[in-house]
């Protein structure tokens, strides 16, 4: 077995006996081997006496420590190089005594690290985003070991959040996490670090960026007061559908924030909403369904910022609605347009918006073209909205006269028309249409 002995006498030291390592002692602050490997040891000598420990063994490559009796850190610290096999000092010559760790189970628990606390997490992950943010150039293979160990973080962040198939979530961990994610400019880098992960990290941060939306600490959502404060940050994601390989995670993470009142009015008040109209006609399909997709939550979730925004738009936003959605070539596009109008007009809050589109003859025509569809479904969306016009108890004369000339044509066309399954509200509302028509007259 290898021994240490050391005399009371500071700065004088006897020779370390090292056999397994073939080990001659100490001079000048060197460890001196026998097969002329040298170890540095960086140390105050006059401090080092018998009230001064070594601790407490050689192993794996790990460092040998020299620290004061009673747990006060020295200054002394000997960098070793890898060893291949694990090895113990046992006891001095001193008063002191090193415990006899040869056993590699030990030695392993000696050095096991501390679990990283969420808050740990979300700092290495955003100093990983800061490294990602400002070093293009970086040496090849630092900059993928940092890559992978950002990935890393963030899947461990996801798991955090939404637990695992052994575990459901922790509040106070997900509260933690939360509270530290918006202290500083994590989400800011997240996003615009987001194309320079690879594709899983991308899905794992999206999903990350989605859950922290709904996450409360204290009762607030503290992600909210974060992007009120750097509404920038959907400019952005906006823009993100204009680059396919980031569309579906920018547009995934835009819904979620725009369940927040402010962010939603933000975006329905910016010249990003127009952009809306070409993005739901891209010829990519799922991103142009995933345009369509936020442009249906904009319009439909905050009811009260919506009416405000349909009422002082609405000169150009149902001119682009109508020409660029409703009488689109796209099936699709004219199916999902027809759709959200009837949502939208038929909501109470939108009384007054509602009031306004069904006493245009612009509109009327248009829905009387959709009612022509060959598609069924585009003909039940587009009746929808044209019983408002039949129903509308102070019809503008222009809108009485187109329905008067097109009466019998109208008659005839509701006479067959019915859905593919039974239903009794949809019989109850055609038949006040029609009672509504062929009473008119000019």
């Amino acid at each position: 077995m290898a021994s240490i002995t050391m005399k009371s006498d500071p700065g004088k030291w006897e020779p370390l006996q090292f056999p397994a390592f073939n080990c001659q002692g100490v001079r000048n602050g060197q460890v001196i081997w026998n097969s002329d490997q040298t170890k540095r040891i960086d140390h105050d000598a006059t401090t080092l006496n018998s009230q001064w420990l070594l601790l407490p063994f050689l192993y794996a490559g790990r460092r040998i420590c020299i620290s004061k009796r009673g747990g006060a850190a020295s200054r002394a610290v000997a960098q070793t190089q890898r060893l291949s096999q694990p090895v113990a000092l046992p006891h001095t010559a001193t008063t002191a005594n090193i415990s006899d760790k040869s056993s590699p189970t030990n030695m392993k628990g000696l050095f096991k690290s501390k679990p990283r606390t969420p808050v740990d997490i979300v700092r290495q992950t955003r100093d990983l985003l800061k490294y990602t943010d400002r070093s293009p150039d970086s040496r090849e293979s630092k900059r993928e070991e940092k890559m992978a160990e950002l990935c890393k973080n963030i899947r461990e962040l996801k798991c955090i959040l939404y637990g695992n198939s052994e575990s459901e979530p922790v509040s106070e961990a997900c509260a933690q996490l939360t509270q530290e994610f918006f202290r500083e400019n994590t989400l800011r880098l997240l996003i615009t670090c987001l194309p320079k992960l690879n594709l899983e990290a991308r899905k794992d941060a999206t999903q990350v960026v989605a859950n922290l939306q709904r996450q409360q600490v204290q009762s607030r959502l503290i992600a909210s007061d974060y992007l009120e404060a750097n509404i920038d940050l959907m400019d952005i994601l906006i823009s993100g559908y204009e680059n396919s390989d980031m569309a579906l995670h920018y547009g995934a993470m835009l819904r979620e924030c725009i369940r927040h009142q402010t962010v939603a009015r933000y975006v329905l008040e910016s010249q990003h909403m127009k952009k809306f109209f070409d993005y739901i006609q891209l010829p990519n399909f799922d991103i142009a369904a995933d345009a369509a997709a936020t442009f249906k939550e904009l319009l439909t979730r905050h009811k009260s910022t919506v009416a405000e925004f349909l009422s002082k738009s609405y000169d150009w936003f149902f001119a682009e609605y109508n020409s660029k959605l409703l009488e689109s070539t796209n099936y699709i596009t004219r199916r999902q347009a027809i759709k959200l109008l009837g949502d939208i007009l038929l909501d109470r809050s939108n009384s007054a918006v509602m009031t306004r589109y069904v006493s245009s003859r612009d509109n009327l025509r248009i829905l009387m073209n959709l009612l022509r569809e060959s598609s069924k479904s585009i003909q039940l969306e587009a009746f929808h909205v044209f019983k408002l016009f039949a129903a509308n108890q102070n019809k503008p004369p222009d809108i009485v006269s187109i329905l008067v000339a097109n009466k019998s044509k109208l008659l005839r066309l509701f006479a067959d028309f019915k859905p593919d399954k039974a239903d009794e509200q949809f019989e109850a509302d055609k038949a006040q249409v029609v009672k509504e028509i062929a009473a008119l007259e000019i």
